[in-house]
């Protein structure tokens, strides 16, 4: 076995990590850190092989064929989905958690019942669970899983806020397949106070009066447009802390959020407006877009809180002391 090294002081190439590209955001962080990601490819790419999919990440992300895997040398495993579980063990010939050391992260709240789903790995105790939020930890079913919060970090895309388009920004992703979970029926209560402009994937058949559909920006596309919007609307009901609404923050915008899920905690009062009362909410797009003043200060405090508890240092100390954990 290796030997450990101070937490927060990664070694580029240090480790040897098999992690699928699942959420780009997420995986975008996490390959930021000091160590060789190996990421699985297959001819038809797909969900369990699409490797870097073309992103602009360092040179220590690797695409890895998975027939190769099994020849690879792999110190440890980032799961992310049940199946990654037998496919771990076929592809590299190893069990994760008992062969080779896994972390298993959960990066969504439970798909049917809030409070009894148990977890996939509810029944290990040889696989860390890593929730990306405390409010996943808590309404999980964790049995005797041992778990850990690592919170979300982001790479700064900079202040970018200039709100000069009296517009809201919402961010989601398929919103017509996915309706009620991300707030698709309650775009037309912000339509009432403001054009709405959507981006993300899969906005086809979407046809609401007062919602221009822009779609899937590449990021210095996306974050440059988003940041001409007086406003940032987070319209999520049960989902995981939204890593939009964690950009947004940080390009400077003021964010109007559903108080759902750990989104509740995630904004303070100082820095945008959160309620579970959409009358409210649509009260404040109103405010804001009458008030470019306030909109950038609160922008700016949103920034500034972001950047303190959603920065992408303490992000990758957290997960080096994590992997250092999981090998000892």
């Amino acid at each position: 076995m290796r030997e450990a090294t101070s937490p927060g002081r990664p070694v580029p190439g240090e480790l040897n990590v098999l992690v699928w590209h699942l959420h780009g955001s997420w995986t975008t962080s996490f390959v930021q850190g000091g160590h060789r990601y190996l990421l699985p490819t297959l001819p038809e790419g797909g969900q369990w092989g699409r490797g870097r999919c073309g992103r602009d990440w360092p040179d220590t992300a690797v695409e890895v064929p998975a027939d190769r895997l099994r020849d690879t040398d792999v110190d440890v495993v980032v799961l992310q989905r049940p199946e990654e579980l037998d496919l771990c063990e076929r592809w590299l010939g190893r069990r994760p958690g008992t062969d080779v050391p896994a972390v298993y992260v959960e990066h969504n709240t439970p798909r049917e019942h809030a409070a009894t789903s148990r977890h996939p790995v509810a029944d290990r105790d040889d696989i860390v669970l890593a929730h990306v939020t405390h409010f996943n930890e808590l309404m999980w079913d964790n049995g005797r899983a041992p778990t850990t919060v690592i919170d979300h970090g982001i790479v700064d895309p900079g202040y970018r806020y200039t709100g000069e388009l009296e517009r809201a920004a919402v961010l989601v992703n398929e919103p017509v397949r996915r309706g009620r979970m991300v707030g698709t029926d309650l775009l037309p209560v912000f339509t009432e106070v403001a054009p709405v402009d959507l981006y993300g994937m899969g906005l086809a058949g979407l046809a609401i009066d007062g919602v221009t559909p822009v779609g899937d920006l590449g990021q210095e596309a996306l974050h440059r447009e988003m940041a001409r919007r007086r406003v940032y609307v987070h319209t999520a009901r049960w989902t995981s802390l939204g890593l939009s609404l964690l950009e947004a923050m940080h390009l400077g915008m003021p964010p109007v959020v559903l108080a759902c899920t750990e989104a509740a905690v995630a904004v303070p009062e100082e820095a945008g407006f959160v309620s579970t009362d959409v009358t409210r909410l649509a009260a404040a797009v109103r405010t804001l877009l009458a008030e470019p003043e306030r909109a950038a200060r609160m922008g700016k405090s949103a920034r500034e809180h972001a950047l303190a508890h959603y920065g992408l240092a303490a992000f990758l100390r957290n997960w080096d002391a994590l992997l250092e954990r999981v090998l000892s």
